[in-house]
C-alpha cells in the first residue's frame, strides 16, 4: 500500500555530485575560490547551495532530497575494473567540500542519501519508485544516463549554462527524439559505451547504430536473437564483443529497487529564518549568506 496525498507533491532530487562539480570548476576556472580566512576554498559548496536555492524558486518544489556517491569503489567497479577508472582525482582545492556540501546541504534543511557502494543515482532510481504515480519528480542532473528514469511522472532538468538555464526532458520529448521508451535508454547505452564511464559497449558500434539496433529490435535481447539479420559486419563485431555488450548492460541499467527508509515529511522543503543568514555569516559562506539575506528583505 502507498501513501496517499491530499495535493500531489513535486519532489526535486538533486544529483549532488553533479552539482558540486559542476559549481566548483565554472568558479575556479576564472579564479574565484572564495576562500576562507585559513585559506580553504568554498566555491563547490556555496555553488551547490545557490545552485539548489535557483533551482527550488525555479521549479517550485514540496519536497527537496539530495542524492551523493560516497565512494569511488560502488557494486559497478566490482563486476568492471575499469569502470569509472579513467576519472581525473579532484582537484586538491575540491576534497574538503565534498563533507562540507553534505554540512551545508543540512543546514539548508535538505536531506542526504547517500551510501558507500551504491552511487547517487540508484539513490534516485529508487526514490523516482518510491511514491510511484502518487509524486511527481524532477531530477537536477548533467548525467544523461537518468534518461532511463523518465516517466508521465518523472522529468528530468539538465543543467546548461549558469545557474537557471536547464533542458527539460519529459518522457514525451525523449519518445519523440529517439523513437524508444525511456527504459530501454540503457540497451543503447550497452552498445555504444560510456567513455566517461569506462566501458566500451560494443567496439565500432555508436551512438547512431546502437540506437538504430533497439528501435528495430527492442533490447539488446532482442538484437542477439535476429543476429542472422544483421549486416556481416555489425554481426561479427556484436559476436567478438558479446560479453563486453552484457557487462555493459549491467553496468547501464540505473537501479530502482533500494529500500529508502524515509517519510515524506522527512523531505519537505523547510522554512528558513533569518538566523540562517547569520550561521553562514559566521561559517564564512558569505556569498550565500548575502542570497539567503534577499529573502528576509
Amino acid at each position: 500500500m502507498g501513501e496517499y496525498f491530499l495535493e500531489k507533491p513535486h519532489i526535486m532530487l538533486i544529483d549532488g555530485m553533479a552539482v558540486l562539480f559542476r559549481s566548483y570548476f565554472a568558479t575556479a576556472g576564472v579564479g574565484q575560490f572564495f576562500r576562507t580566512e585559513s585559506g580553504l576554498a568554498t566555491n563547490g559548496v556555496q555553488g551547490f547551495a545557490r545552485h539548489v536555492l535557483t533551482a527550488k524558486s525555479l521549479m517550485k518544489p514540496t519536497h527537496i532530497a539530495v542524492c551523493w556517491d560516497m565512494s569511488a569503489h560502488t557494486f559497478r567497479t566490482e563486476m568492471f575494473d575499469g569502470y569509472k577508472a579513467n576519472r581525473p582525482a579532484p582537484p586538491e582545492d575540491m576534497l574538503h567540500q565534498f563533507d562540507q556540501a553534505r554540512e551545508v546541504s543540512e543546514l539548508l534543511g535538505w536531506k542526504n542519501y547517500g551510501e558507500k557502494g551504491i552511487e547517487a543515482d540508484d539513490f534516485i532510481g529508487s526514490f523516482t519508485k518510491k511514491w510511484p504515480d502518487e509524486a511527481d519528480y524532477t531530477i537536477i542532473t548533467g548525467d544523461k544516463d537518468m534518461l532511463q528514469l523518465l516517466n508521465p511522472s518523472v522529468k528530468i532538468a539538465f543543467m546548461k549554462k549558469g545557474f537557471h538555464i536547464y533542458d527539460l526532458y519529459t518522457d514525451a520529448r525523449f519518445g519523440e527524439e529517439y523513437g524508444i521508451s525511456p527504459e530501454q535508454f540503457a540497451d543503447v547505452k550497452a552498445f555504444m559505451g560510456d567513455p566517461s564511464d569506462g566501458y566500451p559497449g560494443v567496439k565500432g558500434i555508436g551512438p547512431k547504430t546502437a540506437l538504430q539496433l533497439i528501435q528495430q529490435y527492442g533490447s539488446v535481447e532482442g538484437v542477439l536473437a535476429h543476429l542472422e539479420e544483421l549486416k556481416p559486419a555489425q554481426k561479427k563485431k556484436i559476436e567478438e564483443h558479446q560479453d563486453m555488450l552484457a557487462l555493459s548492460k549491467k553496468l547501464a541499467v540505473i537501479k530502482d529497487d533500494l529500500q529508502l527508509d524515509v517519510a515524506l515529511e522527512e523531505i519537505a522543503v523547510p522554512e528558513y529564518s533569518s538566523d540562517l543568514v547569520r550561521i553562514c555569516d559566521e561559517r564564512e559562506f558569505r556569498l550565500l549568506a548575502r542570497l539567503l539575506e534577499k529573502s528576509f528583505i
